[in-house]
C-alpha cells in the first residue's frame, strides 16, 4: 500500500529536495505541497494523505496550529514536524499538538524515507537528541514515582525498552536484536502495556527514570 505524504515548508529548495528523496521509494508517494499552515490544512482535507510533514515556523501560518486543526479534523493523519535542529525549542509544544515525530532536515536520505515509513505505519518517531531534550524535560519535574511495571519485563522486552529508548524504529530494533518486525511490534506493544504508557514517548521516559537506561549503557 503505498503511503501519501504531504508536504508543508516554505522554502522551494527544501520541499523539492524532500520530494525528490521520498520519489525514490516506490512504496511513497507525494501528493501535495504546501508553503503555510492554513494551506496545509486546506490540502490535508482534500487530499487526504496518510503522513503530514510540517515545518513549524513559516510565514503565512505556523505548522504547530495547523498541526492541532488537521489532527481535530482528521484523526487518522500522522503529522510529522520537520525541524532545523533537533532541539527545537517546539518539540514539547508539537507533541502536545499530536505530533507523530520529529524529522530533522539534516538527515540522511535512507534515514528520511525509512522515518516517514515507520510514522505511517504508526509509530512514534523521535531522534535520540530529541529524546534527550524530552526525557531532561520530564526528570527534572518533581513528580517521579516508582515504576513497578518494570519488574515484569522480559530480559526481551528490556532490551526492546533499551532500543526505544535510543530512538531506534521498529526496523531497526529488529535488525539490532535480529528479530522480525512483526515480533518487535509485540514486543513494544507489551511493554507499553506492562508500563501502563500509551506511547514510546513515555516508555523511554520511564526507563530514564528507572535508570534503567544509565545502569544498562
Amino acid at each position: 500500500m503505498t503511503v501519501r505524504v504531504l508536504l508543508v515548508d516554505d522554502h522551494d529548495l527544501l520541499r523539492q529536495g524532500l520530494a525528490a528523496i521520498l520519489g525514490t521509494d516506490p512504496d511513497l508517494e507525494v501528493v501535495g505541497e504546501c508553503a503555510d499552515g492554513p494551506s496545509a490544512v486546506r490540502r490535508a482535507r482534500v487530499l487526504e494523505p496518510d503522513v503530514v510533514l510540517m515545518d513549524i515556523e513559516m510565514p503565512g501560518g505556523d505548522g504547530l496550529t495547523a498541526t492541532a486543526e488537521i489532527l481535530a479534523a482528521q484523526p487518522a493523519v500522522r503529522v510529522m514536524v520537520l525541524t532545523t535542529f533537533d532541539l527545537d525549542e517546539y518539540v514539547l509544544a508539537a507533541l502536545r499538538a499530536g505530533a507523530s515525530g520529529f524529522l530533522v532536515k539534516t538527515m540522511p536520505p535512507a534515514r528520511i524515507v525509512a522515518a516517514v515509513k515507520a510514522c505511517a505505519a504508526g509509530e512514534t518517531m523521535l531522534g535520540p537528541t530529541v529524546l534527550d531534550r524530552l526525557v531532561a524535560s520530564y526528570v527534572q519535574r518533581p513528580d517521579a514515582a516508582a515504576f513497578p511495571g518494570l519488574d515484569t519485563l522480559t530480559d526481551r522486552e528490556r532490551e526492546v525498552l533499551l532500543a526505544m529508548a535510543k530512538g531506534l524504529s521498529n526496523v531497526e530494533i529488529g535488525e539490532a536484536l535480529y528479530l522480525a518486525e512483526t515480533t518487535v511490534k509485540t514486543h513494544v506493544t507489551r511493554v507499553l502495556a506492562k508500563l501502563g504508557v500509551r506511547d514510546r514517548v513515555q516508555a523511554v521516559v520511564i526507563a530514564h527514570r528507572s535508570g534503567l537506561v544509565t545502569g544498562n549503557g
